[in-house]
């Protein structure tokens, strides 16, 4: 997590390379909790805009978040922190990522589709956001 601009705007950097692996037996028992306790720590941190920077590499596919979980946690997100989101960077954008992202579009907003931006570097990602308050782990450097 780290911050931009005067008003301390939040930025929120979420390694999909930690997540769990979806073999795991308790797999669905663990995404669920780490959802809500994403949308409290959002909701905790975000009084204004923001952006999430969503790292996709390094990540095998096994740890990958699914569709159903994807669409839920859209779905519960709160229409505040929706309207605050002001971009949401996918760095490293698979194509599983993107064939997901274009097969959901037609079920989400425009407003939401249209703060999505894939970003192909870490050198690309410095150009739009200050990286100096934005830890990104030495998997994904690499």
């Amino acid at each position: 997590t780290g911050y931009y601009g005067d008003g301390l705007n939040a930025i929120i950097v979420f390694a999909a390379c930690f997540l769990p692996d979806s073999g795991r037996t308790d797999y669905n028992y663990v995404m669920e909790n780490l959802f809500l306790y994403v949308i409290s720590t959002l909701e905790l941190m975000v009084a204004e805009d923001y952006m999430i920077v969503y790292l996709n590499g390094a990540t095998p596919r096994r740890r990958m978040p699914g569709l159903g979980w994807m669409k839920k946690c859209y779905q519960m997100i709160d229409r505040r922190l929706r309207k605050n989101l002001k971009s949401f960077i996918i760095v490293h954008p698979s194509w599983f990522i993107r064939t997901i992202l274009a097969v959901t579009r037609p079920f989400i907003s425009s407003k939401f589709s249209s703060k999505i931006q894939y970003v192909s570097t870490l050198a690309e990602l410095r150009e739009m956001i200050p990286m100096e308050y934005v830890h990104i782990p030495e998997s994904i450097v690499k």
